[in-house]
């Protein structure tokens, strides 16, 4: 009986204070989160350091494999597709595949995002995945946001993250966050 009440003002103390505890420090607009991404709110890392990824884009080839496979995966859990153009060479693209796999944004990532990346080497690979969406690469990364049936929607600001080692992370959680919003 005694263990029961304890419980039970234990479970009021927690249901009181847990939503002051969770919203420390974060706006209602961070709390939000983007559609398609119900349970899992838009990550808010803020100055977090962000280690580049030293590896993050496979051999150019089976990229247009992997665009497919994460169409297939973005129809079936109406999730936007995250096409991310770079190379290992391009420092800001391992900044952002840093920031994608920082364990703070991963789970948000996943939830909102079929991702995949595709390897453009010295510009002279797979330029035709993103030719077939309209986009030219002149520079890297390239994020693009598609959504399953193939409508770019940030075809404005396709270059936007081209200085991700400059920005901090939340910059880029932020524009992610803008994209998939996007509709």
């Amino acid at each position: 009986m005694r263990s029961t009440a304890f419980f039970r003002t234990l479970l009021l103390a927690t249901a009181l204070t847990a939503p002051a505890v969770i919203g420390m420090g974060q706006s209602a607009a961070a709390q939000n989160t983007v559609s398609g991404a119900a349970t899992v709110p838009v990550p808010q890392i803020g100055a977090a350091p962000i280690t580049a990824v030293a590896h993050p884009y496979a051999e150019p080839d089976g990229a247009q494999a992997a665009v497919d496979a994460a169409f297939a995966e973005a129809r079936k859990t109406g999730r936007k597709v995250l096409i991310d153009f770079g190379a290992n060479w391009c420092p800001d693209c391992r900044v952002l595949a840093g920031v994608l796999t920082h364990p703070a944004v991963s789970p948000w990532v996943d939830q909102t995002f079929s991702v995949v990346s595709v390897n453009v080497d010295h510009f002279n690979k797979n330029m035709d995945i993103a030719k077939k969406f309209g986009i030219t690469i002149k520079a890297i990364p390239v994020a693009l946001i598609v959504t399953p049936d193939g409508k770019v929607l940030n075809g404005d600001e396709t270059l936007a993250l081209g200085d991700a080692r400059r920005m901090s992370g939340q910059a880029v959680v932020d524009k992610l966050a803008a994209w998939a919003q996007r509709s």
